[in-house]
């Protein structure tokens, strides 16, 4: 008896071409699954990732979301939240006061002011109470990666992961350098007082120092977080602005070109919903704090000294650094958004007259760049514009001059309920704060030297 096989060979082909296609499915499942695993889609969106420097990104983010869980921006829950303001309480405010009230001692005034203390520890404590209310909300609704990355990718993209990353690192590298001086130098007032005075015995003056420094830093250290949070948040937008002067130099088509920069005033307009109550708090704040500090400074007669003075000198550093961290962040993203308008007039200015005179050289930057400031440079660095052919007809021209009147209309820029926060806006600032300074010394040293 022959073999089935045998009589039948057509289905043993089959059979072997079925096994066959069998495995060719798993394979091409397999690999379909592998590629999902390198796909998100985000807003319906599909980005492909790159898993390895997504996951660097993550262990960064994740470094971040302790130290700011560890200063109590982490109020997701009902436990978190009262551990949190517990800590700020106890540390910022019950801390620092019964330590004033130890080392008070009558007749000390050249030494210590209580007044001047009280009013320092004051205005220390509203700041980080508005820097925990502001930012904490946002931060637990959004998480910290929705909360930095505005942008619809949410920061997945592969190209600008390094760069992410350096964002991040620097911020960590510009809270050491904002805090560790001031740092030094309130330990150094602290250890002079304490060292004038000495009511106490050695250990227990150093507890003392000890625990004012640590709660002056702790404080000190939750505002200037907040600073950066805001510093990092414009830092990430300014790499998707110099993104967009290269897509300048590479795309032709002006829609696309329109809706990019479209999403990049959204981005804009996102930080500075989120950011606004809190940067106008603290402008108001601090300018408060300091227009009290010179009324207590000019209003006495001979008693101001750096022992018992020192602390106003701290305590307005720190809020001097960190009221321009945020000037200095909003202004730089908002030149950048404000710059975009130059550089394409240029581009539009170049590939217009270069498209009758049928050259086909590519036209550098560096021959506009002889009456630009230093900070315009900056901004054009790297553009190479190229002449494109096509756009010789009138339809183009018509399509790149709408193009540069929106650009020019809409600027864009961090903006604080319609007011953009440009060098307008700093020279505004400036002129209210030497207001203020000139009318305070104007009424204490009228009112000071009356008597005599």
């Amino acid at each position: 008896m022959e073999n089935i096989s045998d009589q039948t060979p057509l289905l043993h082909q089959t059979n072997g071409t079925h096994h066959q296609n069998h495995h060719d499915n798993d394979d091409h499942q397999q690999k379909q699954e592998q590629n999902q695993e390198d796909v998100v889609v985000i807003d319906d969106v599909v980005v492909v990732i790159d898993e390895v420097d997504d996951t660097k990104l993550d262990k960064t983010l994740q470094k971040l979301e302790i130290y700011l869980r560890f200063l109590g921006f982490d109020q997701s829950s009902v436990l978190k939240f009262v551990i949190s303001w517990g800590i700020f309480v106890l540390i910022c405010v019950v801390l620092p006061v019964v330590m004033l009230e130890i080392t008070h001692c009558l007749g000390c005034d050249d030494y210590q002011v209580r007044d001047f203390e009280y009013e320092i520890l004051t205005s220390q404590v509203l700041l980080g109470a508005v820097s925990l209310i502001c930012l904490s909300q946002s931060l637990n609704r959004k998480g910290i990666r929705k909360f930095l990355f505005v942008d619809r990718y949410r920061g997945h993209t592969s190209r600008f992961m390094d760069m992410y990353i350096q964002k991040i690192k620097d911020s960590y590298r510009l809270l050491l350098m904002s805090l560790l001086p001031c740092c030094i130098l309130k330990f150094a007032h602290e250890f002079t007082r304490m060292f004038y005075v000495h009511n106490q015995s050695w250990w227990q003056s150093g507890l003392v120092v000890s625990a004012l420094v640590i709660s002056w830093t702790y404080l000190s250290a939750i505002t200037l977080a907040a600073c950066i949070l805001f510093h990092l948040a414009c830092s990430l937008q300014i790499i998707h602005f110099d993104d967009y002067k290269n897509l300048l130099e590479r795309e032709s088509d002006i829609l696309v070109l329109m809706e990019e920069h479209i999403r990049l005033r959204g981005y804009l307009s996102k930080i500075s919903h989120r950011f606004r109550k809190y940067l106008l708090l603290v402008f108001l704040l601090v300018t408060a704090s300091l227009f009290m500090t010179l009324v207590q400074i000019t209003g006495v007669n001979g008693r101001v000294t750096f022992l018992n003075g020192g602390n106003f000198a701290v305590s307005a550093l720190v809020q001097v650094v960190e009221t321009l961290l945020c000037l200095h962040a909003g202004t730089k993203i908002s030149h950048r958004a404000q710059g975009i308008g130059a550089i394409a007039s240029k581009w539009h200015a170049f590939v217009t007259c270069k498209s009758f005179e049928g050259s086909r050289r590519s036209i550098s930057m560096g021959s506009l760049s002889s009456n630009c400031s230093e900070s315009d440079l900056e901004s054009m660095d790297g553009i190479t514009l190229h002449n494109h052919s096509h756009f010789a007809s009138v339809s183009s021209y018509n399509k790149r001059q709408s193009f540069v009147m929106y650009l020019q209309t809409n600027p864009g820029g961090i903006t604080l309920y319609g007011w953009v926060v440009d060098r307008s806006l700093l020279n505004t600032i400036f002129f209210i704060e030497l207001s203020l300074v000139l009318f305070v010394l104007g009424q204490t040293i009228i009112f000071s030297s009356a008597p005599s």
